[in-house]
């Protein structure tokens, strides 16, 4: 097996993190045309750090998310290589990362009621975007995940 590299293990969470973050954007955008709840977490989370966060605040945010989302599915991705069901298991990851932090952790936090309590057009325009997230990562990575675990030719 190829040595894995910080360095390489970061540059690849940066560009699959980047590529899966601008990814959802348009579903985002689709789902606000639609007047359904999406991204509502995006300004209460600045909020925190910045008084009145403006768009590009918020850019910012969800690019810096995205990046720290997307390295545990990398190192899972990189861990279970030889899985058949990648797209399955980017897919997975994005509905996990959705009930953990957007339906449980975030809604406790900031003492709102939970998706599950609001209803179906409010959980649904999430959980598609963090599947879509998770399987635009497994895709995206796939060259270097393949890359990454086969073995060297010096071996």
């Amino acid at each position: 097996m190829r040595a894995l590299t910080g360095r390489g293990l970061l540059i690849e969470t940066l560009r699959s993190g980047t590529i899966a973050s601008i990814v959802i954007m348009p579903l985002g955008w689709l789902f606000r045309a639609l007047d359904l709840r999406i991204g509502h977490y995006g300004p209460k989370f600045a909020a925190l750090f910045i008084d009145n966060p403006q768009p590009w605040h918020l850019f910012a945010q969800h690019m810096l998310i995205g990046w720290v989302a997307t390295l545990p599915l990398l190192v899972g991705l990189l861990y279970f290589q030889r899985s058949a069901s990648w797209l399955a298991a980017g897919a997975l990851y994005g509905a996990g990362f959705y009930v953990a932090v957007n339906s449980l952790a975030l809604p406790l936090y900031f003492g709102d009621q939970t998706p599950w309590q609001l209803g179906w057009s409010t959980i649904y325009p999430s959980l598609i975007g963090h599947v879509a997230f998770g399987v635009s990562i497994a895709l995206t990575s796939r060259r270097y995940v393949l890359r990454s675990t086969q073995p060297s030719a010096a071996a």
